[in-house]
C-alpha cells in the first residue's frame, strides 16, 4: 500500500439501481414514476429566464420552501430542502447523530443507511423486521442515539401504522427519530401531523417518487424550527448553493399542482391494485404494499430465473440477491399497459416452464 492511502476513507458505496437504455424496454426496477410531471413544470422551465444563469440561485431555496410550507400546512422555518432525499438524509445523519451510540434502522431497509453511518463513522445496530417483514416497534424502546426507518418501507412496502411510528418517538424524546416517508403519497399515512406534538421528529419526502421529478433531484425534510436551523447550519457549512434554477423552478411548480399531484397518485395506486390481484393468481406472494412498487416471491419459480428471464425480455424489475430477500422480486408499478405486459410475459413464462417440468 501506498503511504498517502493510508489516510482514505473507504466505504462500500451504495449500489443505486441500474439505467438500461433500450428502446423497448419496461423500467420497473427504480420506483420512478411512469407520468410525466405536472403541466406547469414544462412551464416553468420553458419561461427560465437563461441570462439569470450566471448569477448563483437562491442559497435559501426560499420559493421552494414557501411552497412546500403552504402545501403542507407549516411555516417556513420548519421546511428544509436539498438535492432529492438522499442528500437531505446524509445531512440529517450528519447533523443529528453524533452521540457515539449506535443508531438504529431496520436490517431490511434502504441500503444507503449503514453506507452514510460507516462514512459518517456512526455507530449503528439494525434490529429484524418480523418473519412477515414488519417492523417490530418494541426493538426501539431502548438506549440509542437515534432512529430512522422508512415509512412504508424499502424494499417490501409495508406501512408502520401511525400509531406506533408515534409509540417510537414518544419513547426516544431525548434522540432525533426521521421516518423517511419516500413512498407515503401511495396509500400510507404521513407522520408529519405528529410534528405539532414532538420536537424530536423529522420527516423527509421527495419530488421524486409522487411528483415525477426523480431527474431533477429534489427532497425536503420537515421539523421543528429548531431541527431545521441545525440542519442549515450543517449545509451552509458545506455547500451553500445546492439546489440550481431549474430544480427550484420545476420544484415550485409541482407542489403547486395538488390536483395532478392526486391523480397521479391515484392512477397509481389502482394499478397498483390490479397487479397485486394478477400476482396472486399467478402464484405470487408478497405483503401489502402501499409504496409504487411490489416485494413480491413466487411459490414455486426462483426470484433470480424469474429476474434473469425478464431481463432477456427487456423488462426490468429490482433483485436484491442477499440473505432473506434473495426470492423476493422489488416491482415497480409503471402504467397499466406496462403492468399487463409485465403480467402478460410471467403467465407465459411460467405455464411455459410447468409445460416443461411435466415432460
Amino acid at each position: 500500500m501506498k503511504n498517502w492511502e493510508a489516510n482514505v476513507r473507504r466505504v462500500t458505496p451504495y449500489t443505486p439501481g441500474e439505467q438500461p437504455d433500450q428502446p423497448d424496454m419496461i423500467k420497473l426496477n427504480t420506483n420512478e414514476n411512469p407520468y410525466p410531471p405536472a403541466p406547469g413544470v414544462r412551464e416553468a422551465l420553458k419561461e427560465l429566464d437563461i441570462d439569470a444563469m450566471r448569477l448563483y440561485p437562491d442559497p435559501a431555496a426560499g420559493e421552494l420552501v414557501a411552497a412546500i410550507a403552504e402545501c403542507y400546512g407549516l411555516e417556513k422555518e420548519q421546511v428544509f430542502v436539498g438535492v432529492g432525499s438522499d442528500d437531505v438524509l446524509a445531512m440529517s445523519f450528519l447533523t443529528f447523530f453524533n452521540s457515539g451510540r449506535p443508531i438504529l434502522f431496520p436490517d431490511i431497509t434502504y441500503s444507503f443507511y449503514d453506507v452514510w453511518a460507516e462514512l459518517f463513522h456512526i455507530p449503528y445496530e439494525r434490529p429484524a423486521l418480523d418473519e412477515n417483514f414488519h417492523i417490530r416497534k418494541e426493538d426501539y424502546f431502548r438506549e440509542n442515539g437515534g432512529i430512522i426507518f422508512p415509512n412504508p418501507n424499502a424494499p417490501t412496502g409495508v406501512e408502520l401504522p401511525l400509531e406506533e411510528i408515534e409509540e417510537i418517538v414518544a419513547r426516544n424524546q431525548d434522540v432525533v427519530v426521521i421516518v423517511d416517508e419516500a413512498y407515503v403519497d401511495f396509500g400510507a399515512r404521513s407522520a408529519l401531523p405528529l410534528l405539532k406534538k414532538y420536537e424530536n421528529l423529522l420527516v423527509v419526502q421527495t419530488f421524486s417518487k409522487s411528483r415525477s421529478l426523480a431527474g431533477m433531484r429534489i427532497g425536503f425534510a420537515c421539523g421543528n424550527r429548531k431541527l431545521i436551523r441545525y440542519l442549515n447550519d450543517v449545509k451552509y457549512s458545506f455547500n451553500s448553493y445546492t439546489m440550481d434554477r431549474t430544480a427550484l423552478a420545476a420544484g415550485t411548480a409541482a407542489v403547486k399542482d395538488q390536483a395532478y399531484f392526486r391523480e397521479t397518485c391515484r392512477k397509481i395506486i389502482e394499478t397498483r391494485e390490479w397487479t397485486k390481484k394478477e400476482l396472486k393468481a399467478l402464484g405470487f406472494f408478497f405483503e401489502d404494499s402501499k409504496a409504487n412498487f411490489i416485494f413480491a416471491s413466487h411459490n414455486e419459480c426462483p426470484a433470480q430465473e424469474l429476474f434473469q428471464a425478464l431481463r432477456e425480455r427487456h423488462i426490468y424489475v429490482r433483485y436484491f440477491p442477499k440473505g432473506r430477500t434473495a426470492d423476493f422480486l422489488r416491482i415497480t408499478i409503471g402504467t397499466q399497459r406496462e403492468m399487463e405486459i409485465l403480467t402478460d410475459f410471467l403467465r407465459k413464462y411460467l405455464d411455459g416452464r410447468d409445460s416443461r417440468a411435466k415432460k
